[in-house]
This record gives C-alpha cells, structure tokens and sequence, in this order.
C-alpha cells in the first residue's frame, strides 16, 4: 500500500511503496519542465530518500506524458535562472545531489536538455519507445550545464556525444538503448510497470551492499584503478561489520530469502 510524503509544495510528489520510492515532477501544464518549486522539493525527496533507511531504491518520473522538459524558458527569460537550481542538489535539485540510494530513470516522454541531464543523473533508466534524448541547448543560445556536456560522453563515447553538443539534435530511444545509455525501451504504458520490477530486483538485495556497490560503479571513469580496488576493499571491509553480512549466507545455507536489515 503506497504512502504520500509531505514535501514544500505539489510541483514535485513523493509515494512509498515497501522499499520502493517514486518521485513524480507534477507540471504537466508545463511538461513537468524545471522552476523553483521543482528544484526545492525535488532535493527535499532526495534527503529523505537517503534519510530513510527503509527506502532501497527509488524512480523518478514524470506526471502526464513529459518526463521532463528542462528548465522552464519563461523563468530563464524573467531573470531566474539561478532559482531553478539549490545549493546542494544543483540544477532541478537532482543533478548534483549527493545521494547514495539507488535512483530509477522512468521515462515517458521526451528526455531533452535539463531532462537529459536528470536521466543522466539517475542509475539506469527505462524509457518509452517514442522518446528522443538530447541536449538542444545551443539552439537556444545556451549552454547544457548541469552535466549533459561531461556525463553524455562517459556514457556513449566523445564523438557521438560532441555531435549530440554541437547540433543539438536528439536521438531516438532505441538508438540511446543501443549505445548502453539507458536499460530498457518498452511500450509507453509499460514504463512504470518495468521500472518498478527493475526496481524490484534492486530491492531484493542487501540495501547497504547496493550503495556501495552504487557509489563504486558511479566512480569507474572518475577514478584510478588503484583508487577503486581500495574503495571497494573499504566497502567490503565495512560491509563484514553488518547484521546482513552474516544473514546473507546463513539465509543461503538454510535455503530461504535472505531478511536484510540495512544494518
């Protein structure tokens, strides 16, 4: 039975599900695009997201048939350009924040400039077969900062992510899945029901374990192999200190589901 989470305002929903989080951009009047009220709730699900320990994974989307279309252009023209991004979570309240749970992309409609970059921002990503990715910023005399221009390349490689950059034009969903930018292109009325059993193949697994292994995979084309082979003995080493270390195999040695703790 899903639960609602009280967040500063309706521009951005929070429903609980088990282990499971959704986060919903609620502006479909305005294609769920980015202003203030979305960047400061949005930050606010992340924090509980993470303060939760009962929360192992969560799915962003969007309300209506727009995942998200950016920053809202009216905001930018009135001078507030600044306002649709917080101090920690970056642009949208999302693109920067340091979170350590695990985050699902569910994307239903097209995923362009400021709504690239929030996929980009998230873990994996399932995505509807009608969608275009892309950063079309220059065609608006602007520039894709809030990551699409450094996170695009690691994702699909420099040439193709430099032509994305400089034309500006997007790419099917498809092609995107082809590349290993994203995990899943099903129907449109299938991209929640994927996302939530994706999620739930995340959620059955040792929630502590999954963000270390997270924040180690996030870290791969940032880091030094030797950098990475002792961050991931550190997060073993911390894992062995863990109630869920020791049911992991006792649940394996008594044949039944493993109860993980989080602890």
């Amino acid at each position: 039975m899903s639960a609602g989470i009280d967040l500063p305002n309706d521009a951005v929903t929070m429903t609980v599900d088990g282990h499971i989080a959704i986060i919903t951009i609620n502006r479909p009047e305005a294609r769920n695009a980015v202003n203030g009220n979305v960047a400061s709730a949005m930050e606010v699900a992340l924090d509980h997201l993470d303060g939760d320990d009962d929360l192992w994974v969560g799915i962003i989307t969007g309300e209506g048939t727009a995942f998200c279309a950016g920053a809202d252009l009216k905001e930018i023209a009135a001078g507030n350009a600044g306002g649709l991004a917080t101090k920690r979570g970056g642009f949208g309240g999302i693109v920067a924040h340091p979170r350590e749970t695990p985050l699902i992309a569910a994307v239903n409609g097209p995923a362009v400039a400021g709504g690239c970059e929030i996929l980009l921002s998230c873990d994996m990503a399932v995505v509807a077969d009608h969608v275009v990715i892309g950063i079309p910023e220059v065609k608006r005399a602007l520039v894709a900062a809030a990551g699409g221009l450094f996170r695009l390349p690691r994702a699909i490689g420099p040439a193709l992510a430099m032509e994305l950059a400089l034309t500006g034009d997007p790419i099917p969903a498809q092609q995107a899945l082809d590349l290993g930018l994203i995990n899943r292109v099903v129907a449109a009325d299938q991209v929640m029901t994927e996302a939530r059993a994706l999620a739930e193949r995340v959620a059955v697994n040792a929630p502590l374990a999954v963000k270390a292994s997270k924040a180690i995979v996030r870290g791969a084309f940032e880091k030094t192999e030797q950098e990475l082979f002792r961050e991931s003995g550190q997060a073993m080493a911390a894992m062995a200190q863990t109630e869920d270390f020791a049911e992991g195999p006792r649940a394996f040695i008594e044949k039944r589901a493993p109860e993980w703790k989080g602890r």
